[in-house]
Formats: structure tokens, sequence, C-alpha cells
């Protein structure tokens, strides 16, 4: 028991990049009824701008002053193929049966891994991300790193800025018209491409902010990471209750605090031991989405149409 703040501090920091990712998914899904498979390449393609941004600074650049432009530069990645994503893969298919927009999300998901494999000097290897020096911080009785204390701080404030923007703003209120009804929203006058357009925009904007975060907690970032990192993101958005943006990050939450206390202590139950380390923890991961699906098939909060975005 002894490990237990630190468990759950190890879960908090992850949960918080799964919730920013899933973010992404249940914004997506809100307005158009898409899964974005290829969202998770989406968070793989900002690691990858920030880590361009930082290289092309003076040697010798401090990371606390290079962060700020990294976050831009992973950001602005994200939401330039997030973007492009939307304009010429899937709007085109927007009145498709539903499975032709998801065989094509399974194909960009692909074709942005072979992108960065082939193209990206040494995409081929794990790429090494720049981490923060120094002591790590005691906070209640747990050791946060330096590097994860900014997605300590990033989560809370994004949603804080995602749940104004949508409850406050002209364009947020036309982002709940059209998840309720895109028809009449657009018979109000509403531009439905554009609210897409920002839905698609905000949601990879969150991704390039957890992918900068996953590079300061690994100190590395690779082409493959957006696979099982979009996987566990989606599995959060239907934790919690897909199309509900503060399910999405509840269940991101939820996820990574469940995730780090299976990983550790699954083992210490009798007859359990070769159930427990990390080489479980995904399958832990989706037993637990399996359970909530069976007891509450509608995610932790249901999906609120007030909520959607």
């Amino acid at each position: 028991m002894s490990e237990l703040p630190q468990q759950l501090a190890n879960g908090l920091i992850l949960g918080a990049m799964y919730g920013l990712i899933a973010i992404g998914y249940t914004m997506v899904y809100g307005i158009v009824q898409l899964i974005n498979f290829a969202h998770g390449e989406i968070f793989m393609v900002g690691g990858f701008g920030a880590l361009s941004v930082f290289l092309a600074l003076p040697a010798g650049t401090s990371l606390a002053l290079a962060l700020p432009a990294m976050l831009l530069g992973g950001i602005a990645v994200s939401v330039l193929v997030g973007i492009a994503a939307e304009r010429f893969a899937y709007r085109p298919l927007r009145g498709a049966p539903r499975l032709a927009p998801l065989i094509t999300a399974i194909g960009l998901s692909i074709a942005l891994q072979q992108a960065i494999w082939k193209w990206y000097p040494d995409g081929k290897q794990a790429r090494v991300f720049p981490q923060f020096k120094g002591h790590a911080f005691d906070i209640l009785g747990a050791t946060v790193q330096r590097g994860d204390l900014f997605v300590l701080i990033a989560a809370p404030a994004c949603m804080i800025a995602l749940g104004f923007f949508v409850a406050k703003t002209r364009s947020g209120r036309a982002m709940q018209a059209t998840a309720q009804d895109p028809d009449t929203a657009k018979l109000m006058g509403i531009n439905t491409d554009r609210i897409i357009v920002l839905a698609f925009a905000i949601g990879a904007a969150f991704a390039g902010v957890a992918a900068v975060a996953y590079g300061l907690r690994t100190g590395e970032v690779q082409f493959r990471m957006g696979f099982i990192m979009g996987l566990k993101a989606f599995t959060a958005a239907v934790l919690g209750g897909i199309g509900n943006i503060y399910g999405a990050m509840l269940g991101g939450i939820v996820l990574g605090i469940a995730e780090a206390l299976a990983t550790a202590y699954i083992e210490e139950i009798p007859g359990m031991q070769q159930f427990g380390g990390g080489a479980w923890k995904d399958v832990w991961a989706f037993v637990l989405l399996i359970l909530v699906l069976l007891l509450r098939p509608q995610g932790l909060l249901g999906e609120r149409v007030a909520d959607r975005a």
C-alpha cells in the first residue's frame, strides 16, 4: 500500500494523455457519427512535428524555452493533417455507407505510419525526444517527474478552455446544434462544413498536446506509437460515453488509473501472479472496457446531447 500514491499518480498522468486524445474521437463522432481510427496517427505526427521544431532551433536551446515553440509546432502539424483528412478523405464519403469511411480511416492510419517511416529522417527508428533534467517533485507521497507536470497542467487547462468554448461561444453553440440535428442547423444558417472542420481541428490540437506530453514522459517518439495510444484513447472515449467530451476525459483517467493499479497489484492476488506486470496492462484495460459495456453500455457519463461537440 505504500506504493499506492505513486501508482495513482502514474495512472493520472497516463489517463490525462488518454483523455486528451479521446476528446478528438468523441468530438468527431458527436457531429458526423464517424470513428476516426486515423486519430492515433494524427497524435503521432504531432509528436514528430514537435521534435522537428526542437531540432530546428539553435543547438543548446533549453527545453524550457523551446517547449512553447514545440507545442505550437506539434499542434500545427496535427491540425493540418486532421483538416486534410477531413477535407480529402472523409468529406467525399459523407453520404456513403458507414463502412466506407471506417475503411478509409484504417487506410489513412496505415498511410500516415508509412509516410513517417519512409520519409522522416531515421523514421524507422525511435527518435530521442528531449526531456527535462533535474530532480523530481514529491507530491502527496508520489514522485512526479518534471516532464509529467506538463500534462497535469495542460489537461485541465484544455478541458476548461474547451468547456468554455462549447458552452459560451457562437461556434460552440453551433457545434451543439450541428450535433443534435445537422439538417436543421444548416437550415438555420449554420455552415456545417465549417463546424465539422472545426471539430477535427480541435480534436487534432488536443492530440498534438498529448503527443508533446508523451514525448516528455517517455523520451522518444516513433512511427508506431499512435496505434496503441489511439486504441487506448478510443477505449477511454467509449468508457466515458462516446460523444460526451467530459466523459472522454473521465474515461481516460479511469482507464489510466485502472491500468496502473492492475499492473502493480494484480500479481499480489493469490493465483494471479502470472497476470501481473506491464505485459498484461493492455489486457486489463480492455477487460475494464468490457465490464463497463456489460454493466453500463452508454458509458460512465452516457451521451448527453448538450455536451456533444
